[in-house]
């Protein structure tokens, strides 16, 4: 039986490669990679032959069969992403699933990953982490996805394309709070940027200064306090404060926002509480 192994790979600064690596990916008969454009840059700087192909999100599940076959036939195989470690946010996740059902042996080869590069450099807690990889695109989920993180004690870590950053932080800012964060982009290369501020001063920064590249938010976690707070709101408590909302004219929709980061109940649902107070009120 041969081996699949799980290769990281430098997400930016070329001698952050392993000893252990370079070994595996020479040594390997077949190397499958994400792209294999910047795949073959690293080989190449290192002098490693061989061609790589290519596995990614729309060709993993057609290659499963040929790799299970390369397997039995006891051959090695290199799966490396285009940067980091791969399956974090990466492609092989069914891969490996296959590869460890059909009796295989899977093997990791650690190195470096944004998720963690970014997080020992961002200044806040690192004993309880909770990774949510790149939010949903549809503004919907993605909402109820931050919305379900409100009362986490957890240092949340996620990824973003540069163009979505700024709403993305923004949306953060709204729903869990102005909490100390990290904006950490191009780790590892020339133009590194590490940022830390409160999440609604880095979205305005992001707004008037649109990053480049690859972007990696290190937000903090809900407070003892903010925990305690939210968990405390009876449903009695929480019509009070729409009525009084309701009474100096605030819309339905900005005041479900509010209440939402401040109680830490779902907007949706005080939404639908505050337009069935409104019609109780007689209010149009």
């Amino acid at each position: 039986m041969g081996t699949l192994h799980i290769v990281a790979t430098p997400i930016g600064h070329l001698e952050d490669v392993t000893l252990r690596a370079l070994r595996v990916l020479r040594e390997a008969d077949w190397v499958l990679a994400e792209d294999t454009r910047r795949t073959r840059v690293l080989l190449e700087h290192f002098e490693i032959s061989g061609k790589p192909t290519s596995l990614h999100a729309h060709n993993e599940v057609g290659r499963i069969e040929s790799v299970l076959a390369a397997l039995e036939e006891g051959r090695s195989v290199a799966l490396v992403s285009d940067a980091g470690t791969p399956l974090v946010s990466d492609p092989g996740e069914r891969l490996v699933a296959a590869v460890l059902q059909a009796g295989h042996c899977v093997e990791a080869v650690p190195g470096a990953s944004a998720l963690l590069t970014a997080l020992t450099v961002s200044g806040l807690g690192t004993s309880q982490v909770l990774f949510l990889g790149f939010l949903p695109r549809k503004t919907g989920a993605r909402r109820k996805a931050l919305e379900a993180q409100r009362t986490r004690p957890e240092t949340l870590v996620l990824f973003e394309s540069p163009r979505r950053v700024a709403k993305t932080l923004g949306e953060i800012a709204e729903i869990l709070g102005d909490r100390r964060a990290c904006l950490a982009r191009e780790l590892t290369k020339k133009h590194e940027e590490v940022l830390r501020d409160g999440t609604a001063a880095l979205a305005a920064y992001c707004l008037e200064n649109p990053p480049r590249g690859e972007c990696t938010l290190v937000i903090g976690g809900a407070t003892a306090e903010e925990v305690a707070d939210r968990s405390s709101w009876a449903d009695e408590d929480i019509d009070d404060l729409i009525r009084s909302e309701l009474a100096t004219g605030s819309s339905v929709k900005d005041l479900a926002s509010r209440l939402a980061n401040r109680t830490g109940r779902p907007k949706r649902s005080l939404y639908a509480r505050a337009v069935a107070l409104r019609e109780e009120g007689g209010g149009s």
